[in-house]
């Protein structure tokens, strides 16, 4: 019993009526099989007749498809004939373990079937088990995804038992991801035309050894597509399949993937995973014992080992729960020994620093199968945002604690050597205002960052929404500045490492259950040692209206880089308005320049935000953060006052006597270097060896180089 399940509601009534027509109508058996899915998107491109111009392109595609498919070593081919509003475009494939002449005969009875599956209906897809076609008025050929309307997924309706249902689902998420990889990857590209593999997962349960799988993309895709496309599949699975069925396919125009518990494709699997890790234990197990003399006997109705010294007994029984207990911890000691005596051996004084590095490093790595599980395998429903490094997921540990998980984009060009010294720096940071890094995972290519989860997610969500910014009174957000003070402070002076941060913005400052805020995001984060102050990067990465001049125009960056991103983000606070906000046709001019302008005419007040305008008790307060907030996008980066220096100010009722002058130059939102309102006129400057590399808005860019 087959049942199905889809996210498009016209394709659910569409395969509804079609499978049902496939009861009522009697076709001729071929060697194809009976086309198990038909999809009709006829309500939304409509119809044609049999003497139009659009049946004659739809014949002319269907003739150079049956040709062309089973002619090429990729069983592959896409076609196209006619002219708008007449125009047809078609695809076709076969299964990768087919040959010339099957697949042949599937294309024709595909092509032969749809006008009786999908009776004079412009766009149609028809799937076979071993191949497959679609065709539209509509160009499906531009799309490196599975076009909704030709899109199926199918799953079986008979579960595995509760007690396995777990490590199934696991097991079967590692088959997906392992056929994913398989098959967009560089070395399956070039060495075969066939974006194809069969693959089979050892499953530790006696009535389903193991699960078999397909995985497939069309061979037209690039890498990176193929790979996105069956992301894209397994993240629907993981929404709209349950997780305990012994079968599912999603099959689309442009990929498909597939588990069974039974093999169903022809030859032997070509890539074939370990087993669970219960299966390893056993046979390990087993070689001990043996060793020993005794007798191992594996109970396949209950998956026990049984140790037997001669003659079976209730001691044998016995040995086989205490003795692999025992083993394993001696094992376990004894490989740590060994691991411990090779580094020691091989340790130098030089050495000693990046060993500790790396060890804090190794305590804080986490399994992806457990994240996978924790993230619903980073579902859509989980997804608490997304930026220039990539998405962030919202998961729960095996102990109940919340997780943030952010996956760094696949393209980034960050080596993993240098991620592991970038996560050995932050892991040496603790402090209650810059967020807790849980742990890390670098297996499988990906690069996941764990952190504590933040319930009232970032500033920005609150500060720039005009209901949300009302819960934002004075005290919250005179809290906010201070706390972000108090972690920069920590960065830059009160550590043991003097750190950078330097794309500190709205968006990488997290609220907390208490609205208290804290420090995120150290993707581009610099160490300074020493006495260094500042230094020279020849490509520039970070957020517009947040970067200070000498580094967005020179790639000089020092402490002084971070003071100015926090002026920025002083005012942004105080106006409940982001910097790139004021820049329009009208008003070509930042935030900073703005508030100075209002500053001199003695009018500040009309730029604070209309929430906080009536709480005269904290006027004062709110212009000694103006000034601070002055203070700190000055031009010249001696005029910008220490962190320390800041902090006592916030403090405290201390503010300079002397008014700040007028802000550095700004930055338009097309990325030309102009002047701010009150400052000379001064010639465009174009970088040299800089790679001027900026994000609009409140994407940031995260793709460090080491230093």
């Amino acid at each position: 019993m087959i049942h199905m399940s889809t996210t498009h509601g016209h394709a659910v009534a569409a395969v509804v009526l079609a499978v049902a027509g496939l009861v009522l109508v009697a076709l001729t058996p071929l060697a194809a099989g009976i086309p198990w899915a038909a999809p009709c998107d006829g309500n939304t491109t409509g119809n044609y007749t049999s003497n139009s111009v659009y049946a004659a392109n739809l014949r002319a595609v269907a003739a150079a498809l049956l040709t062309n498919v089973s002619a090429t070593p990729a069983l592959f081919a896409t076609a196209a004939s006619g002219a708008s509003p007449n125009k047809v475009y078609a695809l076709g494939q076969c299964r990768g373990d087919q040959d010339a002449t099957a697949c042949r005969d599937c294309i024709a009875a595909a092509f032969g079937n749809a006008p009786r599956l999908c009776p004079e209906k412009k766009a149609a897809a028809v799937f076979y088990d071993v191949c497959q076609i679609g065709f539209s008025d509509r160009d499906f050929l531009a799309s490196t995804v599975n076009s909704p309307d030709q899109e199926v997924q199918f799953i079986n309706a008979q579960n595995v038992s509760a007690d396995i249902a777990a490590r199934f689902n696991a097991t079967a998420y590692q088959l997906f991801h392992a056929m994913a990889d398989y098959v967009a990857s560089s070395s399956t590209i070039s060495s075969s035309p066939k974006r194809f593999v069969t693959a089979a997962v050892g499953f530790d349960d006696a009535t389903y050894p193991k699960i078999y799988g397909v995985a497939s993309c069309t061979p037209d895709l690039t890498s990176g597509q193929c790979r996105g496309c069956l992301a894209e599949a397994i993240d629907e699975y993981s929404q709209e399949f349950p997780h305990n069925a012994k079968g599912a396919r999603i099959t689309g125009m442009r990929c498909a993937l597939r588990y069974e518990v039974y093999p169903f494709y022809n030859g032997t699997s070509m890539l074939q995973l370990p087993g669970t890790q219960a299966g390893v234990f056993d046979f390990f197990t087993t070689l001990v014992f043996s060793s020993f003399g005794l007798s191992v006997e594996k109970n396949n109705s209950k998956g026990e080992l049984n140790v037997f010294a001669g003659k079976k007994s209730e001691t044998g029984k016995i040995l086989a729960i205490v003795l692999p207990t025992v083993i394993a911890v001696v094992a376990i000691i004894a490989m740590l020994l060994c691991f411990w005596r090779r580094t020691k051996s091989k340790r130098s004084p030089s050495s000693a620093s990046h060993m500790e590095e790396i060890e804090s490093i190794e305590s804080l790595l986490i399994d992806l199968s457990t994240l996978r599980l924790a993230t619903d395998n980073f579902s859509k429903k989980n997804k608490l945002g997304e930026g220039g490094f990539g998405e962030v997921y919202k998961g729960a540990l095996p102990n109940s604690q919340q997780i943030a998980v952010k996956r760094l984009s696949q393209n980034s060009r960050q080596g993993i050597g240098e991620l592991k010294n970038e996560l050995a720096l932050i892991a040496k940071l603790q402090h209650k205002n810059l967020v807790r890094l849980v742990g890390v995972c670098l297996q499988e290519e990906e690069k996941l960052l764990v952190y504590e989860y933040m319930p009232n997610t970032s500033l920005d969500t609150f500060l720039f929404d005009t209901n949300k910014r009302k819960q934002l009174d004075w005290s919250k957000r005179f809290n906010i500045i201070k706390g972000i003070a108090r972690g920069l402070q920590y960065l830059h002076e009160d550590s043991q490492l003097k750190i950078i941060h330097r794309d500190l913005k709205a968006s990488n400052v997290l609220l907390d259950a208490d609205m208290n805020p804290k420090i995120s995001d150290f993707g581009l984060a610099r160490l300074f040692g020493g006495d260094q102050s500042q230094d020279t990067t020849n490509r520039v990465v970070g957020t517009y209206g947040y970067m200070a001049p000498e580094y967005a125009l020179r790639g000089q960056y020092s402490l002084k880089s971070d003071i100015y991103s926090f002026g920025v983000l002083i005012l942004e606070i105080l106006t409940g308005m982001r910097n790139s906000d004021t820049y329009n046709s009208d008003q070509p001019v930042d935030l900073p320049s703005l508030i100075w302008e209002h500053w001199t005419m003695k009018a500040v007040m009309e730029m604070i935000d209309p929430y906080l305008r009536n709480d005269y008790s904290s006027q004062e307060d709110i212009f000694r953060c103006v000034h601070i907030g002055l203070s700190c996008v000055q031009e010249d980066p001696v005029d910008r006052p220490n962190i320390s220096v800041i902090s006592v100010m916030l403090d405290s009722s201390t503010i300079p006597s002397q008014d700040p002058a007028r802000p550095a130059f700004y930055v338009e939102m097309s990325g030309n270097f102009g002047s701010g309102l009150y400052s000379e006129s001064c010639p465009r400057v174009e970088p040299t060896t800089a790679s001027m590399v900026m994000s609009p808005n409140e994407l940031s860019i995260t793709d460090p180089e080491p230093r």
